[in-house]
């Protein structure tokens, strides 16, 4: 324990802050300014306040790791290390529900959850009342849905945006229910109108019931690890917090993570994107903000804030449902009043900035902002009256009067008025500093609109991100990947520039000690110093995500995606082992049996096959000019089936542990694209289903379709990934088109399923599914359609992939 904290000791030179705090040098005999004077003691009070913040931080992660102590004793001897922490059970200061919906207040309605239709009345109508007119904002709402493939049934991949799981293109037409022929044995089940014929096993013919209930399986899903990041696209998303940890989102989860142990725990009350965050100078206390959304069941989720204690990981308080549009954007908590006040804008058309008193859940001001987008939004470190927002051509200092927001512009003057200002912070006197597209940092004297201090040129191209450490030290950051430290007086100090495979910086955090913390536009978190060396702590993929494979004998996984990156991990140390970069855009994987090698399918028909030690390309081959949406071996080894998106399958003989190919033929037969393929456990049959609900089985040898049911009907399955056959229909869910589902898996000790639809959610179902809308248990955390889910070769973990949120999702089978 002492170890923990010695840490936050080097986190925060509490030394040095008891020597400024007791120092007399700022007396009533001294010469400075009466409005000097008061700003000294003001940072005093701060700097105390800080000091008794920092020890109930420590206090709470004290507790934090008692309680993880106690149920690691209590869970006894487990196989394998325990990667996640378990949840923590405090005494919450305010009434809530973990990771979930706000518990009422006494004497005030009741909340409804966000995920809930309808909006949220605000407690106060009195000072809750929107006095901002928004202009109408239909024409972007559109932006928020994912995109249906309607009628080009030809491409699977789905365009839209990650600001939404789901799409409302659920039939409004009862669907007709399945119907059971008990003479030929089969059921008949129903796809947009769409009959499918599934023929079972002798054997069960004279026990099925269609009526029979399906049970929920017994194991559950926790989730384990999330690999990714999100600083392509959002800002002021990464802080270190006391404990240790370091917190940023991806998807819809917020990762608290601690590189030293190695461990993450993991917030996930959000239901759609998360695109801001915000950390309370309690250093406990934490708010973020999502997106809007829609519901499978096709209810709008509106946006809103949710504020949440960091070590319980509990839902304190949900704000603005029903006041926000389309998305939050920036969110800040006040510095000088205790952080009792938050101020967030959101992504309308008049980007609205409103001050909420969050505790009390009601908002104390707003103000249209502007009509251009806003970057971001803080308030003075001494003055919680005072918020300063910057954006695309503009930078407003606001002052809240009366419950008025007061605007005024920042002059540039004879400074030539940049594009867009990027990002704000403050100076210790209280300044505030500016970085722009320009290249160019300015300074802004404390209370004024003018600029006090340019520093030109300071970065080549746009400056992302602007910190001031807790030395006084100013650290930039931006386009040209250079990290610039600057003194007191604005001199440079020193430059580190970050290599080009991770990208430009996005955002800044000050670590422990020396530490520094960035995160990349290529969305990499870094960790070095000013002096030294930046390693990656969290990587992932920048764009849509599709391709998934599990090798066959070790906890590895690979995934690929739109960005041409080809990753493989390790599960178990949840380390990147190598990446390589394709020439095209990847579409799917699959491991030789031997574990030996992998192929990789592409969008253009061109298919590689890598060594998995090495990432050596072993060969290069193409079928066809359309996407590979499957590659999948023989469980022999001596077979390769590609699925393509021009209707065909193509078979390859494999030789030498899977180092040689010879062409066999084609698979014709399928009138749409292959969606998915199962090999028989022989290795001597294939099944295919399609993009029009079509389920063929073949020959792959000889390429021949085999249309006797007599002889497929008792077949056994090495995999069952396919989403439509008698062992598996129950998995689809009421009104559904025959795209919610995009992928399956089966456990290999075959007692679990589990899919992943274009909602995204993951559903556990049990093994066989072949009940009518089966139960299953369901689990958020992909803010986009679930690409690809996956069990690990013994069933210890699965792997789910998003596919515009871009996350890998690690759940270990509890």
């Amino acid at each position: 324990m002492e170890d923990g904290f010695s840490s936050y000791s080097s986190l925060y030179d509490t030394s040095s802050l008891l020597q400024f705090c007791n120092d007399d040098s700022a007396s009533a005999t001294s010469s400075m300014e009466v409005t000097d004077r008061i700003a000294s003691l003001e940072q005093r009070v701060q700097m105390q306040e800080d000091e008794i913040q920092l020890l109930k931080s420590a206090l709470a992660d004290v507790v934090r790791r008692l309680n993880q102590s106690e149920e690691q004793q209590a869970m006894g001897s487990r196989r394998g290390p325990t990667k996640a922490r378990p949840m923590i059970a405090t005494l919450p200061l305010r009434p809530t529900v973990n990771n979930g919906t706000v518990l009422p207040k006494k004497g005030s309605s009741t909340l409804p959850s966000p995920s809930g239709p309808g909006s949220r009345k605000d407690a106060s109508p009195a000072t809750n009342k929107s006095t901002v007119r928004r202009a109408n904002s239909n024409e972007h709402v559109g932006t928020l849905s994912r995109k249906d493939s309607g009628d080009s049934k030809g491409n699977r991949t789905r365009a839209g945006s990650t600001g939404s799981n789901s799409s409302s293109k659920r039939s409004d037409s009862k669907q007709r229910d399945p119907v059971f022929n008990a003479e030929e044995g089969f059921v008949k089940m129903f796809l947009k109108g769409r009959p499918i014929t599934m023929f079972m096993p002798k054997d069960q013919v004279d026990s099925y019931s269609l009526e029979a209930r399906g049970e929920l399986p017994s194991n559950k899903l926790k989730l384990d690890w999330v690999y990714g990041y999100r600083g392509r696209d959002c800002r002021s998303n990464l802080y270190l917090l006391p404990t240790g940890e370091t917190v940023y989102f991806i998807a819809s989860v917020v990762v608290l993570f601690n590189v030293d142990e190695q461990l993450q725990r993991h917030y996930t009350g959000h239901t759609d994107d998360i695109k801001c965050l915000a950390v309370h100078p309690d250093k406990i206390t934490i708010a973020t903000g999502q997106v809007a959304g829609t519901s499978s069941d096709g209810k709008q989720l509106a946006p809103h804030v949710r504020v949440w204690d960091s070590v319980s990981l509990n839902t304190l308080h949900v704000l603005g449902t029903g006041f926000f549009d389309r998305a939050l954007v920036c969110l800040a908590f006040s510095k000088s009043n205790g952080g009792n006040t938050l101020c967030i804008v959101d992504d309308s058309n008049d980007h609205v900035l409103s001050v909420w008193d969050w505790q009390r859940e009601e908002r104390l001001a707003e103000a249209k902002c502007s009509n251009e987008s806003v970057f971001a939004a803080d308030f003075h470190p001494t003055d919680s009256n005072i918020v300063v927002t910057c954006g695309k051509s503009h930078l407003y200092f606001w002052t809240l009067e009366k419950g008025m927001l007061v605007k005024k512009q920042g002059l540039f003057e004879k400074q030539e008025k940049p594009k867009f200002v990027l990002c704000v912070t403050f100076a210790e006197n209280g300044d505030a500093i500016t970085g722009d597209s320009s290249g160019n940092i300015l300074v802004w004297g404390k209370g004024t609109n003018r600029i006090s201090r340019v520093i030109q040129g300071a970065h080549e191209g746009s400056i992302f991100t602007v910190c001031m450490l807790r030395n006084g030290t100013l650290v930039s950051g931006g386009k040209d990947r250079r990290l610039i430290s600057w003194d007191s007086s604005y001199q440079q100090i020193q430059t580190v520039e970050v290599l080009e495979f991770f990208g430009p910086i996005r955002t800044i955090a000050e670590g422990r000690g020396e530490t520094v913390l960035i995160g990349t536009t290529k969305n990499f978190v870094l960790q070095g110093s000013l002096d030294g060396e930046f390693m990656p702590i969290t990587q992932g993929h920048t764009d849509e995500l599709w391709g998934l494979a599990v090798h066959p004998w070790k906890p590895q996984f690979l995934t690929c995606g739109y960005d041409r990156q080809v990753c493989l991990w390790d599960s178990c140390t949840h380390q990147l082992i190598w990446t390589k970069t394709l020439e095209d855009t990847a579409q799917s994987a699959g491991f030789h049996p031997s574990g030996a090698v992998v192929s990789v399918g592409t969008q253009t028909g061109r298919w590689l096959v890598l060594d998995t030690d090495s990432k050596d390309l072993v060969t290069v081959h193409t079928d066809g000019n359309e996407q590979l949406s499957v590659m999948r071996y023989g469980p022999d080894g001596n077979f390769l089936a590609i699925g393509s998106h021009d209707n065909y399958i193509y078979i390859y003989a494999v030789a030498e542990n899977g180092r040689k190919y010879s062409r066999v033929g084609k698979c014709s037969g399928h009138s749409s694209f292959i969606t998915h393929l199962d090999w028989s456990v022989d290795s001597q049959y294939l099944v295919s289903n399609s993009g029009d609900y079509e389920i063929l089985y073949w020959i792959p040898s000889v390429c021949k379709q085999v249309v006797s049911v007599e002889t497929t009907r008792d077949i056994e399955w090495f995999t069952h990934t396919c989403t439509l056959g008698f062992q598996v229909f129950g998995l689809w869910p009421e009104g559904s088109d025959g795209t919610d589902i995009n992928a399956a898996c089966r456990s290999n000790d075959k007692s679990l399923l589990v899919t992943g639809d274009d909602f995204g959610k993951v559903h556990l179902f049990s093994y066989p599914c072949s009940q009518f809308r089966a139960p299953s248990h369901v689990y958020r955390g992909h803010s986009s359609h679930v690409t690809n889910v996956s069990f690990l070769h013994d069933d210890s973990y699965l792997v789910s992939t998003g596919g515009k949120d871009m996350s890998v999702l690690q759940w270990r089978i509890v």
